[in-house]
């Protein structure tokens, strides 16, 4: 992943976190369970990781057969958060326009 999209993917992720918990508590585990979960349920896998603030982890696991996502946070004690999920999972690998071009 390029670093644009990293940060691209970062930002979503906090904007999701921080609207998340304004609205209501996610739901959280044990990351083994909640991994299996999504795995086992809707046979996603992890598709991408990144770091939110200094503590905890986001990632992002996807299934190609089932289209489902899910953006979850893991605590420092090892609880794992569902953030969102949805539907319409697409894998893409595109470069964006230069800094200061016009689309």
């Amino acid at each position: 992943m390029t670093h644009p999209m990293l940060a691209l993917s970062l930002g979503f992720g906090g904007v999701i976190l921080a609207t998340q918990i304004a609205f209501s508590a996610p739901q959280c585990g044990g990351r083994d369970q909640v991994t299996a979960l999504l795995s086992e349920r809707y046979g996603e896998i992890r598709r991408a990781v990144g770091l939110v603030g200094e503590t905890a982890v986001m990632e992002i696991f996807a299934s190609d057969t089932t289209g489902t996502w899910t953006i979850t946070v893991t605590m420092p004690d090892g609880q794992m958060c569902l953030m969102a999920s949805g539907v319409g999972y697409e894998a893409v690998n595109e470069e964006l326009p230069a800094r200061g071009a016009r689309i």
